[in-house]
């Protein structure tokens, strides 16, 4: 499987209702999760077996849900947080402004409603426009005009 492919996986993945998925390939291992939580045993060991019959080196699975469960009882201490985040639909270089001789989409302190193009992402030679999918006051911006995003990272963050 190549990374054009792996990447169309994710993009129809994310372009549709589906929340999870567990894919074994050949000898490919790829699981997409889009959700606050995974439905995975969190209490699993760290180190997943390889498939019988297979050679390939040993899997770790992802530590990141044992560690938002276990921060979310400190959460009720910290400060709300009325903020939320513009996140990479998919992997590919970032453009903030529509040209290079344009102003950026939006900047720090621009309103930005739901479905408003706060960016563009390239990607295989196709240029995908991000849409906001919150709407408020762009407090932050996280990447540098054509910087190369991975998939789910943060871009901008929104106060509501």
């Amino acid at each position: 499987m190549t990374l054009e492919e792996i990447q169309a996986i994710i993009k129809q993945i994310n372009d549709s209702d589906i929340r999870e998925i567990n894919l074994d390939y050949q000898d490919i291992h790829l699981y997409l999760n889009k959700n606050k939580t995974s439905h995975r045993d969190a209490t699993a060991s760290s180190i997943l077996p390889s498939p019988a019959g297979t050679t390939q080196a040993p899997r770790v699975q992802s530590e990141a849900v044992v560690a938002s469960e276990s921060a979310e009882p400190k959460a009720s201490a910290a400060p709300i947080d009325n903020s939320e985040t513009i996140k990479a639909p998919l992997v590919g270089v970032i453009y903030l402004q529509p040209a290079p001789d344009k102003p950026a989409y939006k900047q720090v302190g621009d309103h930005v409603s739901v479905g408003e193009v706060v960016c563009v992402i390239e990607a295989m030679k196709m240029m995908t426009e991000i849409k906001s999918k919150v709407e408020g006051t762009i407090s932050e911006v996280l990447v540098k005009n054509e910087e190369v995003v991975e998939f789910d990272q943060p871009l901008f963050k929104v106060t509501k």
